[in-house]
Parts: C-alpha cells; structure tokens; sequence
C-alpha cells in the first residue's frame, strides 16, 4: 500500500515523498481513512511507528478547505489544537506540521512555556489555523484572551498517558470546557491503559479503536541487554562501555537532576563528549544541546524522562538506563527513541540490587525476559541474585522475619541497667528517687535485697521530713526546663 491508496490530496503525497517515505505505517494505514471520514479515534502504537503523521496528514487535508493566502488575521482563526505533555514533543509535532504543510497555505504555530510570551502572543494575532501547545501555557495564553478557541473543530491529545502522569487532566478538562462540543477529537498515546480508555469514554464520541500492537510492546528491532554491576561502580562500567565503543552515540537516562549533571562532567572529565538536558535547563540550552547531540557534537545526551518522549533522533543506535525507572512504562517510553522506523536499535540496563524489583516489573510488563550478562571486573553486589525476590522497601532474605522478637528475652534485659535521666542533671546529686547511686559501679542485687533497698529511700524521707508522706512530682518535659520522664 502507498500513500496514495490512502486517499491523500496531491499537495500533502508531495509534501510526504519530500521526506523520502513511501510506505504507510501499519498505523498510518488504519488511522488516516478514519481520521479522513470525521470519527473521532483512540489510536494506540508502539512508539516511533509514525503515530505523529497518522493525525497529522488527515487533518490537514480537513482543513485544507480552509486554506487561504490572505494576510487577514479574521482569514485564519485557530481550527486545529493539538496538546502534548512536554515542550520536545510539542516542537517534533509542529516540525511534523510544517514539513506536511509546505504545499497548502495553512499557518500553524508552537506554544509552550519556559520562554517569552512575547513572539508567541504576535503569531497568534497574525492569525494560525493549527495549534500546538502543552497545556499549561495555552491556558496562559487563555487568560490572557490572546487566543480564541471557539472555531475549533480538531482536537488531538498526543501522548495521553503522559499527560496522566503529570497531573494535566485537570487542565485539560478546562481546555474542553472552552471548545466547541461539535468537534472531532483523536486520542493517541504510545500505551494504553484502563485510565486512558475511561478518559477516552469522557472526551470522545463513539470512537474508532486503533490499536496495531499489543498494550505496552516494545519494537520488534530493539534488543534488550542488563549489565548486573554494584551501584558504586556504575559510572566506571558506563565509561568503560562507551571506550570500548567509540563511535556509538547514546542517550543515557538517570532518575534525577543532580545525577545527570555530575553524570555529564564525569563522562567529560574523561574524555567523552556528553551534556546534560533536564528540566531545569532553560529553553535555550535544551534546544542548543539536543542540536549539538542530533548534528553529532556530542557522543553521549544525559538525561532525565523529560526527554523519554519527544526526542526524534534519527538512527540513535543506543539507550543505556544508567538508572531503571520507577515506573515500568516509561521504560517502553525511554527505549522508544532507539530503534525507530523499522530501524536497529539497542537497549542497555545497568542495574544494582537494590533495583532488581524494578528489573522484575519491566519485564513483567514487557513480556520479556531480558538477558543479563556481567562484565568482568565490574561485579554486582553479593546479594544481587537474592534481591529479586524482595519487592520495594522490603527485607533482604537475611534480615529477621516479621515474627522474629525484636528485642531480647526478659531475663537478658534484666541485667542491663536502666536508663535513668538523672546522669544527665549538672551540679546535683547523683542519689536517685529510688536510692540508687549512679557514681558508683553497679552491682546486681538479690531480689530481696532490691526490695529492700528500695524501702529505705522511702523510711530516710520519712524521718527527714515530718508530715504527712508527699506525693512525687510529675516530670516536667525538658522543653519546659524539667528533665523528661524517669
């Protein structure tokens, strides 16, 4: 099947044989007729299959009606609103809708947050029929009232499962509210969940399923590698990984900030060419470090999931997990920027003990056993092979069992000296309530001969002190000058 079988207008079969692409993807194939015949879609596919031009191709031949060349702003009012989860992604989608819209005059703009307003707010007078934007800045643009969404008539969610784990429903949902309820809607995300099917029940009407792979699999073309290593030797073994392979460029992925930028002057101090990119970084440098990674610059982007998704990188050879994620989808979504367009692709997991559970629940989710192969001189930790069975937060094997007694038998205790507050007084004596003398050696007494001696404190105050016998103080906390309980 070409794309002309899809029955795509002369404009957009040029503008895509410009790319050099011949052959629809499967999901290309199934979601553009759909998309063409107005229904709204909750499509589904393994990500780096296309999915971005499997929406973009169709609504641009939707809108095409719309094209004009006027220079009127009133001639080109926001009909199209694609929302992705991240500012990479957004730019990769409008780089879709530009190289796509290069043979029909429709205009089209990004918007995302983390730079001026300024340019952003004079597009968007100029006038734009295509939109693409991450949530959080729309609605700023929204308040604002510097962009009017009441002639919508395509909504696409790209990444929805993306959107779900960075808390942007409630946005979204304030994002309906301002649409027209005549509109076509499509739902792609890279994994589907029970929780994007019942967001999709909530915001599409009686949509085409489109699902080419199973839920959460990962391509075909990508092998999978675990290298068992002891934490404190992972960045030897990553550099150790990266001479023995000189000319392979690779995205590295850590948990946090902080690691991914010692993790990028670790790799340079000896002699790699590697960056970092988090979330942190301004715009700009984002931007400038990706380039310098995609023009071959650098060797070796260090980054955080804010980069899981979004990153189009041409031919990445390799992605190494120099830390596995917490959670087991973004596995399937950090290993997607390898092995794309039927590409070869490599996946590479450093992993300690102590992330041996997450190991257990990617491969679960994967349906994968991935083989693991340790490299001489960088050996794990002894308990690597027991931890597996300890999920997180629990005991290794060799701790105490949950009814095993925490603290000794009574008549061990027995013989240890209590624990008295008066050692600590400044100045006073160190006579006890009970007669006991702290500045003298302790010696174990009989217990009769403890019962008696706890007597006579009582018969001394007794003879000392005439009257009725007092009551002993209540301890005072030691925040309020007393001593704290005996």
């Amino acid at each position: 099947m070409s794309f002309a079988d899809l029955g795509l207008i002369p404009e957009l079969l040029r503008a895509v044989a410009d790319t050099g692409y011949t052959t629809p993807t499967p999901i290309q194939q199934q979601a553009i007729p759909v998309v063409l015949s107005g229904r709204d879609v909750l499509g589904g596919a393994q990500t780096g299959t296309g999915k971005t031009a499997g929406f973009t191709l169709p609504l641009l031949q939707r809108l095409s009606r719309h094209a004009s060349t006027s220079t009127s702003p009133a001639r080109h009012p926001v009909r199209a609103l694609i929302l992705a989860p991240t500012r990479e992604l957004a730019m990769q989608v409008f780089e879709s809708v530009k190289t796509y819209s290069k043979h029909v005059p429709l205009r089209s703009t990004c918007i995302y947050g983390g730079v001026d307003m300024k340019p952003q707010i004079q597009e968007l007078r100029n006038g734009v029929e295509i939109v693409v934007a991450t949530p959080g800045r729309l609605l700023d643009h929204v308040q604002q009232k510097t962009i009017m969404l009441n002639q919508v008539e395509m909504l696409v969610l790209d990444e929805a499962d993306r959107m779900l784990d960075m808390g942007f429903i409630p946005d979204i949902r304030r994002i309906l509210d301002l649409l027209p309820a005549s509109r076509q809607s499509l739902l792609f995300s890279a994994t589907f969940s029970d929780e994007i099917k019942k967001l999709a029940d909530q915001m599409l009407k009686e949509p085409q399923l489109i699902e080419v792979a199973r839920r959460n699999m990962v391509s075909e073309t990508i092998t999978h590698r675990v290298h068992p290593v002891s934490a404190g030797l992972k960045r030897n073994l990553l550099a150790h990984i990266l001479r023995h392979e000189p000319d392979t460029q690779a995205l590295v992925f850590v948990a946090t900030k902080i690691e991914c930028g010692r993790l990028a002057h670790f790799l340079e101090r000896h002699g790699i060419a590697a960056d970092a990119i988090h979330g942190d970084k301004g715009q700009a440098q984002r931007t400038d470090t990706l380039e310098a990674f995609k023009s071959g610059k650098l060797r070796v982007l260090v980054a955080t999931d804010v980069a899981a998704r979004g990153l189009d990188i041409d031919d990445l050879p390799s992605v190494i997990n120099f830390e596995l994620p917490h959670t087991a989808e973004d596995y399937v979504h950090r290993i997607g920027r390898t092995g794309r367009a039927g590409r070869q692709g490599r996946a590479v997991s450093l992993v300690s003990a102590e992330e041996k559970h997450l190991l257990a629940e990617i491969e679960k989710l994967i349906k994968l056993q991935i083989p693991q192969e340790a490299v001489p001189g960088f050996d794990p930790e002894p308990d690597f092979h027991e931890a597996g069975a300890r999920g997180r937060g629990r005991r290794s094997p060799s701790a105490k069992s949950p009814d095993a007694p925490r603290e000794p038998a009574p008549s061990a205790r027995s013989t240890a000296p209590a624990r008295n507050t008066d050692t600590r007084r400044r100045g006073k004596s160190t006579i006890a309530a009970d007669g006991f003398d702290f500045s003298k050696p302790y010696e174990p007494t009989s217990p009769v001969a403890a019962a008696g001696a706890s007597l006579q404190p009582a018969d001394a105050a007794t003879e000392k002190h005439s009257g009725p016998p007092r009551r002993h103080a209540r301890p005072i906390a030691v925040l309020l000058g007393g001593l704290g309980r005996k």
